[in-house]
């Protein structure tokens, strides 16, 4: 089975909710010795991104896409580790501290970026969902971050974003870390009103722009 095959069988597995499909199309990339971040990149975060847009639209319903949710983020763990066990201890390419804000429980988008960093050698702290200004001032402060990523999927908790950059601005800290912002309702036009460095508009891209802020 060719690796674009895989990958529309990993997107529909989420599509489909199919728990064993997931996993099954997993092993079967890892016994293939197939690349799995190109699995995990066109695959499942494809088929997790159409189910998302089937959420918004009504189509689904939110325990659904929480199941999904719980399918990927075992998919990715699993991905992280082979990273790991097939690789061995990769010299890291900076280390980033990801949430999604105060206020805001959804954590999809923001744990397919984790993942991928991971796979690209990135050190990734995930603090989670719902994650206080201060929580994120410290937790960088603390492990030396290069990269504070912050994500939002509500229009009212996207000025956390900019709540947190001014925290960094009034301490004097802002220098030392690139800020990236993402989610839905986020844009380049409101990253680059809020003083962050760049916005990512998905997982692919945030990998992408993470390794040339570094």
């Amino acid at each position: 089975m060719t690796l674009e095959t895989l990958c529309q069988q990993a997107t529909n597995s989420l599509l489909d909710m199919d728990e064993d499909l997931a996993y099954e199309t997993l092993d079967a990339a890892i016994a293939a010795e197939y690349n799995l971040t190109e699995l995990l990149t066109n695959g499942y975060s494809v088929g997790m991104q159409e189910l998302g847009e089937q959420f918004s639209a009504g189509e689904v319903f939110l325990p659904d896409l929480m199941y999904a949710a719980e399918i990927m983020q075992t998919v990715s763990a699993r991905i992280e580790e082979q990273m790991v066990d097939g690789d061995g201890a990769a010299e890291t390419s900076g280390t980033a501290v990801f949430c999604t804000v105060q206020g805001d429980v959804h954590d999809i988008g923001k744990g397919i970026c984790c993942a991928l960093l991971k796979a690209g050698g990135f050190k990734v702290y995930d603090l989670g969902r719902d994650v206080d200004p201060e929580v994120i001032v410290a937790k960088a402060e603390e492990v030396g971050a290069d990269i504070i990523g912050m994500s939002a999927l509500l229009t009212t908790t996207m000025t956390v974003q900019k709540t947190v950059i001014d925290m960094l601005t009034e301490r004097g800290l802002r220098e030392k870390y690139k800020v990236m912002v993402g989610g839905a309702p986020v844009t380049s036009r409101w990253a680059e009103k809020i003083g962050a460095d760049c916005y990512s508009e998905d997982a692919a891209d945030c990998v992408e722009k993470a390794g040339t802020l570094i």
